[in-house]
């Protein structure tokens, strides 16, 4: 996709513009869940984005950062640190428009929650495949007391 496209957060104090589109995604690994307080995270990349407002930011693991709205807190987006420049993965549902950003596939779906049931026929990969880092390199940031815990059993 090679249209400027826009989005936002929910109460309007964060707005962006990209100028194109890329892969689009679902993700499933836990960090994501956690990240958006959902089951999922539907992901597009975006490059060339230009931002109205500036975004907070949160390092949740050794590889990525993730940015929200600080008055309102709506996740907008992951940023890979050594990605490519210039692209990030936008939130589709922040997009004033998200039908343009159609998912091609799941990824992290080693941590899909037993009652999701999607049948799109999508391909899925696990954390790792598909291009992605490996697993046993990735240190969350993430609540250190509720990942401690989840060590001990």
């Amino acid at each position: 996709m090679s249209d400027t496209v826009t989005g936002g957060c929910q109460c309007g104090a964060i707005r962006y513009r990209a100028t194109s589109l890329g892969r689009a995604s679902i993700c499933h690994c836990r960090m994501c869940q956690r990240a958006v307080g959902n089951a999922m995270t539907p992901l597009v990349v975006a490059r060339g984005v230009a931002w109205e407002g500036t975004p907070a930011w949160f390092a949740s693991s050794n590889i990525s950062e993730r940015g929200f709205c600080a008055i309102c807190g709506t996740p907008l987006f992951l940023r890979d640190v050594d990605g490519p420049e210039g692209e990030i993965e936008i939130m589709i549902a922040t997009l004033d428009e998200p039908e343009q950003a159609i998912p091609a596939h799941h990824y992290g779906v080693e941590s899909r929650l037993s009652w999701v049931k999607l049948a799109d026929g999508l391909p899925e990969y696990q954390t790792g495949t598909g291009g992605g880092t490996d697993p046993a390199t990735i240190r969350s940031f993430q609540d250190p007391a509720a990942l401690a815990a989840k060590e001990e059993t």
